[in-house]
Protein backbone atom coordinates (compact mmCIF):
# COMPACT_ATOMS: atom_id res chain seq x y z
CA UNK A 1 0.00 0.00 0.00
CA UNK A 2 1.01 3.18 -0.68
CA UNK A 3 2.16 5.45 2.03
CA UNK A 4 -0.60 8.45 3.60
CA UNK A 5 0.82 10.83 5.37
CA UNK A 6 -1.96 12.78 7.59
CA UNK A 7 -1.08 16.57 8.38
CA UNK A 8 -3.73 17.37 10.74
CA UNK A 9 -6.68 19.42 10.71
CA UNK A 10 -6.62 22.83 8.64
CA UNK A 11 -9.67 24.65 9.10
CA UNK A 12 -11.56 24.41 12.45
CA UNK A 13 -15.09 26.13 13.44
CA UNK A 14 -14.89 29.34 14.53
CA UNK A 15 -17.10 32.12 16.16
CA UNK A 16 -19.10 33.61 13.87
CA UNK A 17 -22.63 32.42 13.39
CA UNK A 18 -22.61 30.28 10.50
CA UNK A 19 -19.75 28.19 10.98
CA UNK A 20 -19.76 27.80 15.21
CA UNK A 21 -20.27 24.01 15.22
CA UNK A 22 -18.31 22.89 12.79
CA UNK A 23 -16.75 22.79 9.06
CA UNK A 24 -16.27 19.74 7.06
CA UNK A 25 -16.32 17.96 3.21
CA UNK A 26 -14.55 20.44 0.94
CA UNK A 27 -14.64 21.21 -2.64
CA UNK A 28 -11.26 21.77 -3.89
CA UNK A 29 -10.13 23.85 -7.02
CA UNK A 30 -6.62 24.20 -7.66
CA UNK A 31 -4.77 27.28 -9.76
CA UNK A 32 -1.34 27.23 -9.78
CA UNK A 33 -0.13 27.28 -5.82
CA UNK A 34 -3.53 29.03 -4.94
CA UNK A 35 -6.13 26.45 -3.38
CA UNK A 36 -9.94 27.59 -3.26
CA UNK A 37 -11.48 26.04 -0.19
CA UNK A 38 -15.59 25.95 -0.52
CA UNK A 39 -16.53 24.01 2.34
CA UNK A 40 -19.99 23.17 4.87
CA UNK A 41 -19.95 25.14 7.63
CA UNK A 42 -22.62 24.26 10.28
CA UNK A 43 -24.14 26.79 12.42
CA UNK A 44 -25.64 26.28 16.38
CA UNK A 45 -29.26 25.12 14.68
CA UNK A 46 -27.58 22.64 12.32
CA UNK A 47 -28.30 24.50 9.10
CA UNK A 48 -25.73 24.49 6.63
CA UNK A 49 -24.40 27.02 3.91
CA UNK A 50 -21.14 27.28 2.30
CA UNK A 51 -17.94 29.10 3.65
CA UNK A 52 -14.96 29.91 1.34
CA UNK A 53 -11.30 29.81 2.19
CA UNK A 54 -8.43 30.30 0.33
CA UNK A 55 -4.58 28.48 0.92
CA UNK A 56 -1.10 29.95 -0.53
CA UNK A 57 0.26 26.08 -0.99
CA UNK A 58 -1.79 23.28 0.02
CA UNK A 59 -1.91 23.82 3.82
CA UNK A 60 -1.27 27.75 4.68
CA UNK A 61 -4.34 29.60 5.15
CA UNK A 62 -4.08 33.10 3.65
CA UNK A 63 -8.06 34.13 3.22
CA UNK A 64 -10.95 33.30 4.81
CA UNK A 65 -14.24 34.52 4.82
CA UNK A 66 -16.92 35.51 7.71
CA UNK A 67 -19.67 35.05 5.95
CA UNK A 68 -20.99 32.29 3.61
CA UNK A 69 -20.30 32.53 -0.14
CA UNK A 70 -23.37 30.18 -0.81
CA UNK A 71 -26.43 30.81 1.43
CA UNK A 72 -29.87 29.21 1.92
CA UNK A 73 -32.06 30.63 -0.72
CA UNK A 74 -34.62 28.57 -1.34
CA UNK A 75 -37.62 26.21 -0.04
CA UNK A 76 -35.89 23.11 -1.26
CA UNK A 77 -32.58 24.23 0.31
CA UNK A 78 -34.07 26.23 3.64
CA UNK A 79 -32.13 23.84 5.89
CA UNK A 80 -28.68 23.29 3.86
CA UNK A 81 -26.50 23.64 1.11
CA UNK A 82 -23.63 21.78 1.91
CA UNK A 83 -20.95 19.21 0.76
CA UNK A 84 -20.06 20.99 -2.58
CA UNK A 85 -17.81 19.60 -5.18
CA UNK A 86 -16.17 22.04 -7.84
CA UNK A 87 -14.57 21.32 -11.30
CA UNK A 88 -14.47 23.67 -14.19
CA UNK A 89 -15.44 22.28 -18.04
CA UNK A 90 -14.71 24.44 -20.63
CA UNK A 91 -14.55 28.24 -19.51
CA UNK A 92 -17.58 27.70 -16.51
CA UNK A 93 -17.25 26.35 -12.99
CA UNK A 94 -19.89 24.22 -11.74
CA UNK A 95 -20.39 23.58 -8.05
CA UNK A 96 -22.57 20.63 -7.36
CA UNK A 97 -24.11 20.71 -3.98
CA UNK A 98 -26.62 18.80 -1.51
CA UNK A 99 -30.17 20.91 -0.72
CA UNK A 100 -31.20 19.63 2.01
CA UNK A 101 -35.29 20.90 3.15
CA UNK A 102 -35.08 19.33 6.53
CA UNK A 103 -36.30 15.95 4.85
CA UNK A 104 -35.41 15.71 1.26
CA UNK A 105 -31.86 15.47 0.62
CA UNK A 106 -31.42 16.41 -3.58
CA UNK A 107 -28.60 17.82 -5.46
CA UNK A 108 -28.51 21.44 -6.82
CA UNK A 109 -26.06 23.09 -8.87
CA UNK A 110 -24.40 26.30 -9.70
CA UNK A 111 -21.82 27.82 -12.11
CA UNK A 112 -19.50 30.63 -11.74
CA UNK A 113 -16.98 32.48 -14.20
CA UNK A 114 -14.68 33.72 -11.19
CA UNK A 115 -15.44 31.63 -8.19
CA UNK A 116 -16.66 34.60 -6.30
CA UNK A 117 -19.96 35.33 -7.94
CA UNK A 118 -22.09 32.18 -8.29
CA UNK A 119 -25.36 31.76 -10.14
CA UNK A 120 -27.65 29.09 -8.89
CA UNK A 121 -29.00 26.86 -11.70
CA UNK A 122 -31.85 24.69 -9.59
CA UNK A 123 -32.42 20.88 -8.83
CA UNK A 124 -30.61 18.38 -11.02
CA UNK A 125 -30.78 15.23 -9.45
CA UNK A 126 -33.72 12.67 -9.35
CA UNK A 127 -36.84 13.94 -7.97
CA UNK A 128 -38.74 10.67 -8.07
CA UNK A 129 -40.12 9.18 -4.65
CA UNK A 130 -38.74 6.15 -3.78
CA UNK A 131 -41.77 4.04 -4.11
CA UNK A 132 -41.40 4.98 -7.81
CA UNK A 133 -37.85 3.77 -7.85
CA UNK A 134 -38.70 0.73 -6.78
CA UNK A 135 -40.62 -0.07 -9.49
CA UNK A 136 -37.99 1.01 -11.80
CA UNK A 137 -35.74 -1.02 -9.79
CA UNK A 138 -38.23 -4.51 -9.64
CA UNK A 139 -37.51 -5.10 -13.30
CA UNK A 140 -33.79 -4.82 -13.19
CA UNK A 141 -31.24 -7.88 -11.56
CA UNK A 142 -29.84 -5.39 -8.82
CA UNK A 143 -29.31 -6.56 -5.14
CA UNK A 144 -31.83 -6.57 -2.09
CA UNK A 145 -29.80 -3.69 -0.72
CA UNK A 146 -31.45 -1.25 -2.90
CA UNK A 147 -34.82 -2.02 -1.92
CA UNK A 148 -33.65 -2.32 1.65
CA UNK A 149 -32.14 1.41 1.67
CA UNK A 150 -35.53 2.31 -0.07
CA UNK A 151 -37.68 0.62 2.60
CA UNK A 152 -35.14 2.21 4.82
CA UNK A 153 -36.14 6.37 4.02
CA UNK A 154 -39.74 5.50 3.75
CA UNK A 155 -39.96 4.21 7.38
CA UNK A 156 -37.87 7.17 8.35
CA UNK A 157 -39.36 10.14 6.47
CA UNK A 158 -42.54 8.72 4.56
CA UNK A 159 -43.98 7.30 1.82
CA UNK A 160 -43.69 10.38 0.07
CA UNK A 161 -39.90 11.17 0.79
CA UNK A 162 -37.61 11.86 -2.11
CA UNK A 163 -34.70 9.81 -3.66
CA UNK A 164 -31.99 10.36 -1.12
CA UNK A 165 -29.89 11.50 -4.39
CA UNK A 166 -25.95 12.60 -2.92
CA UNK A 167 -22.42 12.54 -4.50
CA UNK A 168 -23.66 14.08 -7.38
CA UNK A 169 -20.40 16.11 -9.62
CA UNK A 170 -19.04 16.04 -12.89
CA UNK A 171 -16.14 14.75 -14.67
CA UNK A 172 -13.62 17.69 -15.52
CA UNK A 173 -13.89 17.03 -19.62
CA UNK A 174 -16.42 15.70 -22.17
CA UNK A 175 -15.77 11.89 -22.61
CA UNK A 176 -16.56 10.71 -26.34
CA UNK A 177 -18.71 13.98 -26.58
CA UNK A 178 -21.00 13.18 -23.17
CA UNK A 179 -20.84 14.71 -20.22
CA UNK A 180 -20.25 12.43 -17.48
CA UNK A 181 -21.84 12.66 -13.68
CA UNK A 182 -20.97 10.12 -11.16
CA UNK A 183 -23.59 9.72 -8.67
CA UNK A 184 -25.00 7.99 -5.95
CA UNK A 185 -28.16 5.94 -5.21
CA UNK A 186 -27.27 3.80 -2.30
CA UNK A 187 -25.20 1.08 -1.76
CA UNK A 188 -23.75 1.72 -5.07
CA UNK A 189 -21.68 4.69 -7.37
CA UNK A 190 -23.28 5.02 -10.42
CA UNK A 191 -21.96 7.36 -13.66
CA UNK A 192 -24.29 9.04 -16.05
CA UNK A 193 -23.88 10.46 -19.36
CA UNK A 194 -25.74 13.44 -20.69
CA UNK A 195 -25.38 15.64 -23.43
CA UNK A 196 -27.16 19.11 -21.81
CA UNK A 197 -27.42 20.33 -18.34
CA UNK A 198 -30.76 20.77 -19.12
CA UNK A 199 -31.60 17.22 -19.47
CA UNK A 200 -30.57 16.66 -15.68
CA UNK A 201 -33.45 18.74 -14.49
CA UNK A 202 -35.57 16.67 -16.24
CA UNK A 203 -37.73 13.87 -14.64
CA UNK A 204 -37.82 11.82 -18.02
CA UNK A 205 -34.23 11.93 -17.55
CA UNK A 206 -33.55 10.56 -14.74
CA UNK A 207 -36.50 7.93 -15.10
CA UNK A 208 -34.47 6.05 -18.30
CA UNK A 209 -31.84 6.25 -16.43
CA UNK A 210 -32.88 4.25 -13.17
CA UNK A 211 -34.61 1.99 -15.08
CA UNK A 212 -31.57 1.26 -16.76
CA UNK A 213 -29.43 1.44 -13.54
CA UNK A 214 -28.03 -1.86 -13.42
CA UNK A 215 -25.79 -0.95 -16.61
CA UNK A 216 -24.26 2.07 -15.10
CA UNK A 217 -23.04 0.84 -11.75
CA UNK A 218 -19.51 1.78 -11.13
CA UNK A 219 -18.59 0.18 -8.18
CA UNK A 220 -20.46 -2.37 -5.95
CA UNK A 221 -19.30 -2.98 -2.27
CA UNK A 222 -16.86 -5.45 -2.30
CA UNK A 223 -14.97 -5.73 1.05
CA UNK A 224 -15.00 -5.75 4.90
CA UNK A 225 -14.26 -1.98 5.12
CA UNK A 226 -17.57 -1.29 2.56
CA UNK A 227 -20.31 -3.38 4.12
CA UNK A 228 -22.82 -0.73 4.38
CA UNK A 229 -22.36 1.47 1.13
CA UNK A 230 -19.95 3.27 -0.75
CA UNK A 231 -20.41 6.73 -2.51
CA UNK A 232 -18.24 9.42 -4.63
CA UNK A 233 -15.70 11.40 -2.84
CA UNK A 234 -12.75 13.79 -5.17
CA UNK A 235 -13.59 14.90 -8.78
CA UNK A 236 -11.87 12.45 -10.57
CA UNK A 237 -7.94 13.39 -11.57
CA UNK A 238 -6.70 12.22 -15.37
CA UNK A 239 -3.38 10.76 -15.24
CA UNK A 240 -1.71 9.19 -17.81
CA UNK A 241 -2.75 5.65 -16.65
CA UNK A 242 -6.67 7.08 -16.01
CA UNK A 243 -8.81 8.34 -13.97
CA UNK A 244 -8.03 8.20 -10.32
CA UNK A 245 -11.33 7.80 -8.64
CA UNK A 246 -11.03 8.58 -4.74
CA UNK A 247 -14.55 7.49 -2.47
CA UNK A 248 -15.58 6.87 0.61
CA UNK A 249 -16.88 4.16 2.22
CA UNK A 250 -18.84 2.69 4.98
CA UNK A 251 -18.21 0.45 7.49
CA UNK A 252 -21.38 -1.17 9.48
CA UNK A 253 -20.16 -2.55 12.87
CA UNK A 254 -22.39 -2.87 16.09
CA UNK A 255 -20.72 0.05 17.59
CA UNK A 256 -22.04 2.62 14.46
CA UNK A 257 -20.89 3.16 11.43
CA UNK A 258 -16.80 3.84 10.79
CA UNK A 259 -16.28 6.09 7.14
CA UNK A 260 -13.25 5.42 5.43
CA UNK A 261 -10.89 6.79 2.44
CA UNK A 262 -10.68 4.11 -0.80
CA UNK A 263 -9.51 4.75 -4.34
CA UNK A 264 -9.73 3.06 -8.00
CA UNK A 265 -8.47 3.35 -11.57
CA UNK A 266 -10.70 3.98 -14.33
CA UNK A 267 -10.05 3.65 -18.33
CA UNK A 268 -9.94 7.48 -19.73
CA UNK A 269 -12.55 6.51 -22.66
CA UNK A 270 -14.42 4.23 -20.79
CA UNK A 271 -14.89 5.30 -17.65
CA UNK A 272 -17.50 2.45 -16.27
CA UNK A 273 -14.13 0.19 -17.13
CA UNK A 274 -12.11 -0.46 -13.77
CA UNK A 275 -8.99 -1.14 -14.15
CA UNK A 276 -7.74 -1.21 -10.91
CA UNK A 277 -8.83 -0.67 -7.11
CA UNK A 278 -7.16 -0.80 -3.61
CA UNK A 279 -8.09 -3.92 -1.45
CA UNK A 280 -7.70 -2.12 1.74
CA UNK A 281 -8.71 1.76 2.58
CA UNK A 282 -6.38 4.37 1.78
CA UNK A 283 -6.59 5.83 4.67
CA UNK A 284 -9.18 5.52 7.90
CA UNK A 285 -10.33 7.10 11.27
CA UNK A 286 -6.97 7.11 13.83
CA UNK A 287 -6.41 10.05 15.15
CA UNK A 288 -8.30 12.13 17.69
CA UNK A 289 -9.72 14.28 15.49
CA UNK A 290 -10.79 12.01 13.14
CA UNK A 291 -12.35 9.69 15.83
CA UNK A 292 -13.91 12.29 17.93
CA UNK A 293 -16.39 14.81 16.55
CA UNK A 294 -20.04 15.61 15.49
CA UNK A 295 -19.81 12.06 14.13
CA UNK A 296 -17.48 9.51 15.37
CA UNK A 297 -15.06 7.89 12.79
CA UNK A 298 -15.22 9.56 9.88
CA UNK A 299 -12.80 10.62 7.24
CA UNK A 300 -14.93 11.70 4.09
CA UNK A 301 -12.52 12.74 1.27
CA UNK A 302 -14.10 15.65 -0.87
CA UNK A 303 -11.12 17.68 -2.46
CA UNK A 304 -7.64 17.11 -4.07
CA UNK A 305 -4.78 19.03 -5.01
CA UNK A 306 -1.45 18.03 -6.98
CA UNK A 307 1.94 19.27 -6.29
CA UNK A 308 4.26 17.50 -8.12
CA UNK A 309 3.85 13.74 -7.69
CA UNK A 310 2.16 14.36 -4.44
CA UNK A 311 -1.86 14.42 -4.21
CA UNK A 312 -3.08 16.63 -1.53
CA UNK A 313 -6.40 15.09 -0.14
CA UNK A 314 -9.19 17.52 1.73
CA UNK A 315 -11.77 15.95 4.18
CA UNK A 316 -14.14 16.07 6.76
CA UNK A 317 -12.61 14.88 9.79
CA UNK A 318 -15.33 13.40 12.05
CA UNK A 319 -18.11 16.17 10.66
CA UNK A 320 -16.28 18.56 12.99
CA UNK A 321 -13.26 19.67 10.79
CA UNK A 322 -11.48 19.79 7.65
CA UNK A 323 -8.29 17.67 7.50
CA UNK A 324 -5.78 17.17 4.72
CA UNK A 325 -3.53 13.90 3.66
CA UNK A 326 -0.91 13.08 1.53
CA UNK A 327 0.16 10.23 -0.22
CA UNK A 328 2.45 9.65 -3.55
CA UNK A 329 0.23 9.63 -6.81
CA UNK A 330 2.32 7.32 -8.85
CA UNK A 331 2.63 4.83 -5.54
CA UNK A 332 -0.86 4.53 -5.58
CA UNK A 333 -1.74 4.13 -9.31
CA UNK A 334 1.14 1.42 -9.22
CA UNK A 335 -0.72 -0.47 -6.16
CA UNK A 336 -4.14 -0.52 -7.90
CA UNK A 337 -1.86 -1.68 -11.76
CA UNK A 338 -0.23 -4.67 -9.55
CA UNK A 339 -1.29 -7.72 -11.53
CA UNK A 340 -0.47 -9.72 -8.43
CA UNK A 341 -3.75 -7.77 -6.51
CA UNK A 342 -6.25 -8.11 -9.60
CA UNK A 343 -7.09 -11.34 -7.89
CA UNK A 344 -9.41 -10.01 -5.64
CA UNK A 345 -10.67 -6.95 -7.86
CA UNK A 346 -14.22 -7.89 -8.65
CA UNK A 347 -15.14 -5.34 -11.30
CA UNK A 348 -11.55 -4.83 -12.83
Amino acid sequence: MPQIKKLGPLLEPTNHYFESTAVLNPGIWQDGDTIHVFYRALDQNNDSSIGYAKLNGPTTVVERWDKPILHRDYDYEQRGVEDPRITKIENTFYMTYVAHDGKNAQTAYATSSDLKQFEKKGIISAQVTYQEAEDLFQEQKLKDEYKFFASYYEDEAGQDVLLWHKDLFFFPRKINNHYVLAHRVLPDIQLAFFDTFKQLGTKTFWVNHLKNLQQFVLLESKHWFETRNIGGGCIPIETDAGWLFIFHSVESRNAGRVYHACAALLDKENPLHVLGRLHEPLFSPTEEWEISGEVSNVVFPTGTAQFGDTLYIYYGAADKRIAVAQVSISELVAEMLDPSKHHVCYNC
